[in-house]
């Protein structure tokens, strides 16, 4: 399990490695965070792309973790480092692509909705399976990649939407097959370093102040209903459902 970052030609390429499912576990969500923001602040770096390898791009948190975690310890591990990475992504100095194949589900959605752009895989599906979860999130980040109506449908009913989808709604930039992603994530990300780093950053900071939603804010007012979830006994039955499914 790791979290590989490399620099080159002003574009730091940070890749995720959690088999089986890229199902981040707490300490992952935070090194996650500390890897997007220090190549923010590489003042070499005009461009970060963020990808993964394996079946999918992200699959959300560790659900197991949580189930074998005695108290509420990972829950709120998992919470805290979901906020640290989305908001990483977010105030990142720089732009930031988010590559995505396969699966983006959960926390995948919330990097994938903070990021400033997006290319994807033909294959590539987002989600969030939260409610079926016993949990609540991501929705903010979600209502920037779909309309409103459509947003409220997917929480409630867990569906999923395509790549090719996103692209008539104009969230994402790009579809392409899979085997092109990096090099097509490379390429747009090499496009925006080629420009002055000093507007760059200036053109990053500008349009995160106005943004109409503040998404830090938003998301943690979701994140209340989770811990108010698993009071309830609610989050924790359906988490181990999800977890005693799988073991089937």
């Amino acid at each position: 399990m790791s979290i590989e970052v490399t620099t080159a030609g002003g574009v730091a390429e940070v890749v995720l490695d959690f088999p089986p499912v890229n199902a981040l576990p707490v300490q992952g969500w935070h090194d996650l965070a500390a890897a997007i923001t220090a190549a923010g602040h590489d003042r070499g770096v005009s461009a970060v792309i963020l990808t993964a390898r394996g079946r999918g791009f992200c699959a959300g948190v560790d659900i197991k973790e949580m189930q074998r975690t005695a108290g509420h310890a990972a829950l709120l591990g998992a919470n805290a480092g979901c906020y640290a990475a989305f908001a990483a992504v977010y105030e990142c100095a720089v732009p930031v692509i988010a590559a995505v194949h396969g699966f983006c589900l959960g926390g995948g959605i919330g990097l994938a909705g903070n990021a400033d752009l997006i290319i994807a895989a033909g294959d590539a599906t987002f989600g969030l399976p939260e409610v079926d979860r016993g949990a609540l999130g991501a929705a903010t980040h979600l209502a920037r990649l779909v309309p409103e109506q459509l947003m409220r449908a997917m929480v409630y009913t867990c569906q999923t939407v395509t790549a090719a989808q996103l692209l008539s709604f104009g969230t994402v930039y790009q579809v392409v097959p899979r085997e092109e992603l990096r090099a097509a994530a490379r390429d747009l990300a090499a496009t925006i370093a080629a420009k002055d780093p000093a507007v760059i950053r200036a053109a990053k900071q500008s349009l995160n102040g106005i943004d109409p939603v503040d998404v830090k804010r938003s998301y943690r007012f979701e994140q209340g209903f989770t811990f108010e979830l698993t009071l309830l006994g609610a989050g924790d039955r359906a988490r181990q459902a999800f977890v005693d499914g799988d073991r089937q």
